[in-house]
């Protein structure tokens, strides 16, 4: 009995022991990590003020504060898992096998890295420029390029969210990479309105506008000639940033001066001609 007494209060004193020696570790463990998330934060900062003060483009300074942050969390994890008493070969092991299993998995994620810096490195747009990715015809400005994803903020303010991966596969038209755009509008008169007059009505609205870049060539021309109507085209160069204001404000001011000069704009319209035998 004393000899069983002796045994039971051993493994007992052991297992206290062991029980109390992996919470320390836990606890240290937990405090190495709040430590250690307090660095990464540190160290993310002094890259981005580096970065800031380097002029680095905004685009690859947000991909590298993602990247430097992803990094270095593994990297504070694994630590902590050697720290703790994981053997370096149970590590790899997992690793290898996480690393295998992700690959699989996140081909898609992997293929969005890559995408990432492709446009990084290859520009097609950087942040603040408004583009239209041609196949869904997403459109807004790039607010963020990411590790995985690129943000857009449309025209009413909505977030869209594209994969990385998608915008460096398909066609993107940038509006705003050139620093003027071309205005290529039209409209439709009658065929009882003096063309002419139309013509110069649309030449003033273009000089007189206060966004149109004058010494740039002003283009007013008949278009086509359609089943109801004589369309004109009329073109004009303007700034990047003022090419939706300024076509919203002329096509309005087309409207106004064409009804107020008497150049009727015909609806779409049918004339029946019915003839005696």
């Amino acid at each position: 009995m004393e000899a069983f007494k002796e045994k039971f209060f051993s493994e007992l004193n052991t297992t206290l022991s062991g029980v109390a020696s992996l919470c320390i570790k836990v606890i240290l463990a937990l405090i190495i990590f709040f430590i250690g998330y307090k660095m990464i934060s540190w160290v993310r900062k002094i890259v981005r003020k580096s970065l800031v003060k380097i002029d680095a483009d905004p685009g690859v300074r947000g991909f590298i504060d993602s990247t430097i942050r992803v990094g270095l969390d593994i990297l504070l994890i694994l630590g902590i898992l050697g720290w703790v008493g994981v053997q370096s070969a149970t590590i790899a092991a997992i690793l290898a096998s996480a690393g295998l299993a992700l690959g699989m998995a996140l081909q898609g994620s992997l293929s969005n890295v890559a995408g990432g810096v492709l446009i990084l490195v290859l520009k097609p747009f950087r942040i603040g420029d408004y583009i239209v990715e041609d196949t869904k015809k997403n459109a807004g400005t790039v607010k963020e390029i990411g590790l995985f994803y690129t943000k857009l903020a449309t025209i009413d303010n909505r977030i869209v969210v594209l994969p990385n991966g998608t915008l460096a596969n398909c066609s993107i038209t940038n509006y705003t990479m050139e620093n003027t755009m071309k205005l290529d509008l039209s409209i439709g008169i009658s065929y009882q309105s003096d063309i002419v007059k139309a013509k110069a009505v649309l030449t003033d609205i273009l000089n007189q506008d206060e966004d149109t870049i004058k010494k740039d060539d002003i283009d007013v021309f008949v278009k086509d000639l359609g089943g109801s109507s004589v369309t004109i085209g009329f073109r004009a160069w303007v700034s990047g940033e003022k090419y939706w204001p300024a076509k919203y404000r002329i096509l309005e001011t087309v409207k106004t001066r064409l009804e107020k000069e008497g150049i009727n704009i015909p609806y779409q319209q049918i004339d029946v001609h019915i003839q005696d035998n």
